[in-house]
């Protein structure tokens, strides 16, 4: 058995997945295996891994669904497979530091009801979206995730998150409903500090991520699946543990008022003209601009989830 298991989702990742992999070629801690979990192949994502096998460094190895699963489905497939204790998922855009392993093994010394979460520094190109919304939003994202009491952490269990096989176990693994973009990763948060798991938020644990939203059109395509996955979480768990989602004032009419109109084509019409003159804006004036667009199809994906068709 090995110390720990790196469990790494992926559909359409073959150009991304050498982000992870030749970081985790470079771990001090060499004991652990890698489990890459093809959710369909539609790009070869598999020979990428067979380099790396070939490249003898690694004990790594690929599960490759037939056809697209889901994300959840990936996660569980990995996390069953594994033959270590800790269990740590890794997305295939993320960029680890050489002591993720080893950090992750130091913070499960205890009792295994632990869950371990490290925050991401998102990577953008240098383009409008980046230097309007982008790199501000990544920083207060994390001072605001700091500042949460402990017992709210598990609102940011993500794509860098590690438990125990125990924990995994007594929770169930994630849940196979999640289809569309996000929460599946909220929600096993959820479940661990329901079933009494102390939820660390580590610093020393924060990676790189290169994000696939780096436009307003990408990010708020997110935002309305995300909107629109939410429900499964609600129906789960009940209204009172995430509260209502209130909006006041002229901003709240604002946002209620784009999300009647907002649908993926609109999105892509809306997000699109304002990254085209953000620069030529002033930044405070482009960043309330894409606010307005993702925090409008955040809401019109709680709303109307109908209008969310994409299954990632």
């Amino acid at each position: 058995m090995y110390k720990a298991a790196v469990i790494i989702p992926t559909r359409g990742g073959a150009s991304k997945l050498h982000y992870p992999l030749d970081a985790l070629e470079q771990q001090t801690e060499k004991d652990f295996q890698v489990i890459v979990v093809c959710d369909g192949d539609i790009d070869g994502s598999e020979s990428v891994v067979k380099t790396y096998q070939q490249r003898g460094i690694l004990n790594i190895e690929a599960i490759v669904f037939p056809e697209n699963r889901g994300r959840s489905k990936a996660l569980n497939a990995g996390h069953q497979a594994a033959d270590a204790e800790i269990l740590i998922r890794c997305d295939d855009d993320l960029e680890p530091g050489e002591d993720f392993i080893a950090e992750h093994i130091r913070l499960h010394q205890g009792d295994g009801e632990t869950g371990v979460i490290g925050l991401v520094h998102n990577v953008y190109p240098d383009n409008a979206y980046a230097r309007a919304y982008g790199y501000h939003r990544d920083i207060k994202f994390r001072e605001d995730a700091y500042r949460v009491s402990p017992d709210r952490r598990w609102n940011f269990w993500n794509a860098n998150a590690s438990l125990s096989r125990h924990m995994y176990e007594k929770v169930g693994g994630y849940d196979e409903r999640y289809r569309l973009y996000g929460w599946e990763d909220v929600d096993m948060g959820y479940m661990l500090h329901q079933a009494g798991a102390t939820i660390i938020l580590a610093p020393e644990l924060e990676s790189r991520h290169h994000i696939a939203a780096t436009t307003t059109v990408g990010r708020a395509t997110r935002a309305l699946h995300s909107g629109a996955a939410r429900a499964i979480f609600v129906e789960k768990h009940g209204d009172d543990v995430l509260g209502e989602v209130k909006l006041h004032g002229l901003w709240g009419t604002a946002v209620k008022a784009v999300a009647a109109l907002t649908t993926e084509k609109t999105i892509n019409i809306f997000g699109s003209a304002i990254d085209s003159v953000a620069d030529r804006l002033p930044r405070k004036v482009s960043e309330k601009l894409i606010s307005l667009v993702v925090e409008s199809a955040g809401y019109a994906g709680i709303t109307y989830p109908q209008r969310a068709r994409k299954v990632f």
